[in-house]
C-alpha cells in the first residue's frame, strides 16, 4: 500500500462497479479496475486494467502488489463457488484448517476471509461509503408518494424482522404486508425474491386481479461489514416491486446504496410506489 497509489476496484457484476468508477473519474481520483471474468459487465471489462478468474487468488494478489494501491474496494455481486473450489483456492495462501473454518460459516465469513487475505498483504480495504458517500441513502431521501398507516406498520415490522435474522447469515431484504411476511431474501437476491412474490400472487388460472400491497424492506444486518457487503437498490428493483404489486420500498438510511438515484426515484414515482429511507432501529447495524 502506498499513500499516493490508485484506488483498486475489484469488480463483480451489476452497475455499482461502473457507477463507482464513473464517480471516481469525475472526482479526478486515480483508480485501477480488476474485473472478475464471467461476472463483471461487458462495459466494465472493456475499461478494466486486468480481468481475472474469481478464484485465481495468486494473480489477484500479484496484481494488487504490482499496483501498490492506496486502498482496495470490493464491489458488485458474485456467485459463491462451491466448498471444494473455495477450499482449493484459499488453501494456496492459508492453512487448510483456517480455510475450512472460514468457508464453513456462510457467505459473511467468506467475505471477511477475502478481506483478511487482502489486508494481510498490507492493503487497506475500504467501502463505497468511504470513497463515494454521496451514493449512500441519506435519511431525507424520499420519492413523491408517502407510505400509509399499513405501510408504516409493515416497515417497522420488516426492520424488526431483519434485525432478528441478523445472526443467521441470510438476505438483507424482506417483503412484508402489515405484520405478514410474504418473503425473505435468500441467496437468489432481491430481484428474484420479488419475482417469487409476483408468482405467488398470480392467479393459478392465469386470470383475475392479484392481491396488492406490501413493502420491500431492505437494510444492513447487525454486524455486517459494509466495506464489502452493502445493501443496494436501483431502478430494476423498483420495477420488480411494482410487478409484484407492492406499495413501496423502504431502505436503511446511511447504510444502503441507491444506484442511479434520480432514475430510481423517478421510476418509483412513475409506477406509483413510495420510496423512502428510514433510520435503522440500532446503530450497531453499521459496521466497518
Amino acid at each position: 500500500m502506498t499513500a499516493n497509489g490508485p484506488i483498486a476496484i475489484i469488480a463483480g457484476s451489476g452497475q455499482l462497479p461502473i457507477q463507482l468508477a464513473d464517480n471516481l473519474k469525475q472526482k479526478g481520483r486515480d483508480f485501477r479496475i480488476l474485473a472478475f471474468r464471467g461476472f463483471a459487465e461487458p462495459e466494465l471489462r472493456r475499461r478494466a486494467d486486468a480481468v481475472v478468474g474469481l478464484l485465481d487468488l495468486k494473480t489477484i494478489m500479484a496484481t494488487l502488489d504490482a499496483w501498490q494501491p492506496s486502498a482496495v474496494t470490493l464491489v458488485g455481486a458474485v456467485q459463491r463457488p462451491g466448498f471444494s473450489a473455495l477450499l482449493g483456492a484459499y488453501s494456496l495462501l492459508r492453512n487448510m484448517q483456517e480455510v475450512k473454518d472460514v468457508i464453513s460459516r456462510g457467505d459473511d465469513q467468506v467475505l471477511r476471509g477475502a478481506v483478511m487475505l487482502i489486508e494481510e498483504r498490507g492493503h487497506k480495504v475500504v467501502g463505497v461509503r468511504d470513497l463515494a458517500p454521496e451514493l449512500i441513502a441519506p435519511p431525507t431521501l424520499r420519492g413523491k408518494l408517502e407510505p400509509n398507516a399499513d405501510d408504516r406498520e409493515a416497515i417497522a415490522f420488516g426492520l424488526s424482522l431483519l434485525e432478528s435474522l441478523s445472526g443467521f447469515d441470510i438476505g438483507q431484504a424482506a417483503v412484508v404486508a402489515q405484520r405478514h411476511v410474504l418473503a425473505i431474501e435468500g441467496p437468489e437476491g432481491t430481484d428474484r425474491m420479488l419475482r417469487r412474490v409476483r408468482a405467488m400472487r398470480r392467479s393459478p388460472f392465469g386470470f383475475g386481479r392479484r392481491k396488492e400491497g406490501g413493502v420491500l424492506v431492505k437494510a444492513a444486518k447487525r454486524g455486517q461489514d459494509l466495506r464489502v457487503d452493502m445493501p443496494a437498490v436501483g431502478p430494476r428493483s423498483v420495477i420488480e416491486a411494482a410487478r409484484a404489486g407492492l406499495s413501496g420500498i423502504a431502505i436503511g438510511a446511511g447504510s444502503t446504496l441507491v444506484l442511479n438515484e434520480e432514475v430510481t426515484l423517478r421510476t418509483a414515482d412513475r409506477l406509483g410506489l413510495f420510496f423512502t429511507a428510514v433510520e435503522l432501529p440500532s446503530a450497531e447495524a453499521i459496521r466497518g
